[in-house]
């Protein structure tokens, strides 16, 4: 059979493109053609239209709305999350060839619709899933401002100490304003460039807030919800609430516009609701509540945070150190995971931070941690190959680049197989990372990019030996614990190799 599939995640990063590899490798390996339209966050190629047409069914493995959907009207489908694909794409295969011999059909409709912001929140789910897809829709899209503002901040500070040699670069270049760059720029001047690097990667990170709170009050009430979801954000910064006061924010926002939104107004006010009369009474109610109640108390918690964190020293750092390593190791990209990476790449973005602040500790323990699991996978799988299957053997050499790039994802394809193992090594050599680099006093402004931003790490050399202990910690784990008790596929796969062997011997 042919196969056509879309995939997306809500970062549109790891999971998109290793479902898709899942699922043509499962198509190649059953006989059958899967061809993948990837829509991450590098953009998507459509499908060829012929290719589409000689299809016998589609296979949707998005957490996202498919683009375009309307092109694959009529034909049988499945509809999975993308981490399904991801653990079991042979079963998500065979539930798509048992539609098509049912004839399932897909929507039969070819309207066109509006491109809009993705997202995909399960209405029908429990109050707690709903909620962390909302909060997860608002997170997916703060990333690339995070990532984008902080990589280019730090790129300005490092910079800035090549021009002030001698100086404190990493002060001096904040104090230059935005006006001189505007009207007395000299590109001949290093130190002016290092401003330019730093005044934009700020502003960048200037969204950080509002956008976070307005895509979580998007998730929850669709556009409504973005423009007092974004006055939400704004104003939380206004005040000093940060991050904080961006989550509550958005939860606000959206609740309220989509309360507004199902008024039951005359048919002659309907067609001004959603221009006029819904962002209008959203933003002001968001305002209100915002500057009036909740900002000062969210902004005094921020400042006890800020301050709890600038206070520790030594134990107290490397104890935390171990916990968020431990988190990021424990469902590798999933939410504990991303609780524990939306905790340090929203540190990045409190004022008047020192050189040497906390914060960049804590980014810096938490991407040596998140880069263990697909490190130690690929090294395991170098060393002892006969302890894994020839797939997994496969996913060990993609696994080298994914770790050394911090996508803790890499690791996914080994814990769906062997879960517990897998995750328990995960965890260990995870949280040994996050405690040792904080015992170097590693730290890093950049929120993301892993080894391609050494440069930026202060005291690198103790970054990277906190992950390569955490590495081969992990993997050693992992190692005995597979040798004490073989894998049944692995078992089964050696017991075929052997036999295929022997077959080959006899016949010379």
């Amino acid at each position: 059979m042919k196969f056509v599939a879309v995939s997306s995640c809500p970062t549109g990063i790891a999971h998109t493109y290793m479902a898709a590899e899942a699922l043509e490798q499962a198509g190649r390996a059953a006989g059958h053609e899967v061809v993948v339209e990837t829509q991450g966050a590098a953009g998507s190629t459509p499908l060829d239209p012929a290719v589409i047409a000689a299809a016998d069914g589609v296979i949707y493995a998005a957490d996202l709305e498919v683009r375009d959907k309307e092109r694959f009207a009529g034909k049988p489908f499945v509809d999975v999350g993308v981490k399904k694909a991801v653990h079991d794409a042979p079963g998500v295969l065979a539930a798509a060839i048992a539609a098509v011999e049912a004839g399932v059909p897909a929507a039969t409709s070819a309207a066109v619709h509006t491109p809009s912001p993705a997202t995909k929140v399960d209405r029908n789910a429990s109050v707690g899933t709903r909620v962390r897809q909302w909060l997860m829709t608002g997170v997916s899209y703060m990333i690339p401002f995070v990532a984008a503002g902080g990589i280019l901040i730090a790129l300005g500070f490092m910079l800035a100490g090549i021009a002030w040699d001698g100086g404190n670069g990493a002060v001096e270049v904040t104090k230059i304003p935005v006006t001189d760059l505007v009207s007395n720029f000299d590109p001949t001047s290093l130190q002016q460039w290092s401003a330019v690097l730093f005044q934009t990667g700020a502003l960048a990170f200037g969204f950080l807030v509002p956008v976070l709170s307005g895509f979580i009050a998007y998730a929850i009430a669709d556009r409504p919800g973005l423009v007092p979801g974004f006055v939400g954000g704004a104003a939380s910064v206004a005040v000093g609430a940060g991050f904080l006061g961006g989550l509550v924010t958005g939860f606000v926002a959206g609740g309220l516009a989509w309360w507004i939104s199902r008024w039951n107004v005359p048919k002659g006010v309907r067609g001004v609701m959603p221009v006029v009369v819904t962002p209008l009474l959203s933003s002001l109610l968001v305002g209100i509540i915002t500057l009036v109640v909740i900002g000062r108390p969210i902004a005094a918690a921020m400042d006890h945070l800020s301050d709890w964190l600038n206070g520790l020293s030594g134990n107290n750092l490397v104890l935390l150190g171990a916990l968020l390593g431990a988190m990021m190791g424990f469902d590798l990209g999933g939410p504990v995971n991303k609780v524990a990476y939306t905790f340090a790449v929203t540190g990045l973005a409190t004022e008047g931070l020192t050189a040497d602040a906390n914060q960049y500790k804590i980014m810096a323990a938490v991407m040596a941690a998140g880069m263990v699991a697909p490190l130690a996978m690929a090294l395991a799988t170098t060393v002892r190959k006969s302890l894994f299957t020839h797939a997994e053997r496969e996913n060990g050499k993609a696994a080298w680049l994914l770790g050394a790039s911090f996508i803790s994802e890499g690791a996914i394809p080994f814990a769906a197989a062997d879960p517990w193992r897998v995750i328990v090594s995960s965890v260990v050599g995870s949280s040994v990372a996050g405690a040792v680099s904080m015992a170097f006093g590693a730290g890093l402004r950049a929120p993301h990019g892993g080894i391609w931003v050494l440069p930026l790490i202060s005291n690198f050399w103790g970054f990277l030996v906190a992950v390569l202990v955490g590495m081969v910690i992990s993997c050693a784990i992992v190692i005995a614990l597979k040798s004490a008790r073989p894998s049944a596929v692995v078992q089964a796969e050696q017991a075929a190799d052997a036999q295929l062997a022997a077959a080959v011997a006899t016949a010379a």
